[in-house]
């Protein structure tokens, strides 16, 4: 029996009680995790494949250590220039266990939801001011003439909505 499962943003394939080098996990050392993201199950002749992912279907494993990769030289350079650059990088890794592939019957772990926001009371010049703001220059002229304010021709659309506002 084997998954093929996504692990920290890349896919792997994996069976039980295999090693597999994954990208750094923020998880202590010798603690379990559990991958819901299972996109394919084959259990001897039997394929399941997900769409996106398999319903209920886990892939568990156990954190053995966290390490560094090997060491990887990049080297720029550039022909008759005189341009080299030399950089070095070692990736962080973890490196974990497949303990057990469960096909079905496991619950996700549900995602956190932030509560709902409770908004104030919005005042009415609050809620005038931001009907104001997204109103044309024409139409807050047109509504300063219509309050029998002077002097509107020549003023700017910030200029109306702060005389319109008072």
């Amino acid at each position: 029996m084997y998954a093929i499962v996504e692990i920290a943003g890349q896919q792997f394939k994996v069976e039980k009680d295999q090693k597999v080098f994954v990208h750094r996990l923020q998880t202590e050392e010798g603690k379990k995790v559990s991958f819901d993201n299972v996109l394919l199950l084959s259990d001897g002749g039997k394929v399941t494949v997900g769409a996106p992912a398999i319903d209920g279907a886990q892939v568990s494993a156990k954190v053995l250590n966290h390490l560094k990769g090997d060491k990887v030289i990049v080297f720029k350079k550039k022909r008759r220039k005189g341009y080299r650059k030399k950089n070095g990088h070692r990736q962080y890794l973890t490196e974990i266990q497949i303990e057990g592939i469960a096909a079905s019957g496991v619950k996700k772990a549900a995602a956190k939801k932030a509560a709902p926001k409770t908004e104030a009371p919005k005042t009415e010049e609050k809620a005038e001011s931001n009907d104001l703001s997204s109103k044309t220059v024409s139409e807050l002229k047109a509504l300063a003439k219509e309050r029998g304010i002077s002097g509107y021709t020549s003023l700017k659309k910030a200029e109306l909505i702060e005389v319109l506002s008072k």
